[in-house]
């Protein structure tokens, strides 16, 4: 048997659309970041092992400088997994708020407080995401010998 739809439903499903534009374009967002912090981690396996297969040939006075390079690339790795870790943490949460507003909308429940609870947490999660990100920067940066 169908469920009947009244105009005023239409209505509220309309505006409950229309509040989950905007956290739609955060995760768009938080993709696009989480693309090129597995981008990063990727180069920085890659890096990993191309030392790794050079440290089997490596003269003495060489293996202090490849030991140190790869020290530096499991801290960068570390910042990368956190970033990514928080960014996938922080999509979640929005896909839950999301989803949340969905639920009140057709239960006719008041979710204010548990919306904004949660997107208030995935904000804290994106930001801290683009800390770790910031962070593995910095060291990247910081470890790179021109000239």
């Amino acid at each position: 048997m169908p469920i009947p739809v009244s105009d005023q439903t239409i209505s509220d499903i309309s505006h409950v659309i229309q509040l989950s534009v905007a956290p739609v374009f955060l995760l768009t967002a938080i993709g696009t970041i989480l693309g090129v912090l597995s981008n990063r981690l990727a180069r920085i396996v890659d890096r990993a092992r191309a030392l790794n297969d050079r440290l089997e040939t490596a003269t003495e006075d060489r293996m202090p400088a490849i030991h140190q390079e790869m020290q530096t690339l499991a801290a960068r790795r570390r910042f990368v997994n956190f970033a990514i870790t928080s960014g996938t943490i922080s999509a979640l949460l929005v896909c839950i708020s999301i989803a949340t507003v969905f639920l009140g909308a057709i239960l006719k429940a008041s979710i204010a407080i548990p919306v904004a609870t949660l997107f208030i947490l995935a904000m804290g999660a994106f930001v801290a995401a683009l800390v770790f990100f910031l962070r593995e920067i910095f060291l990247a940066a910081r470890s790179l010998h021109l000239g």
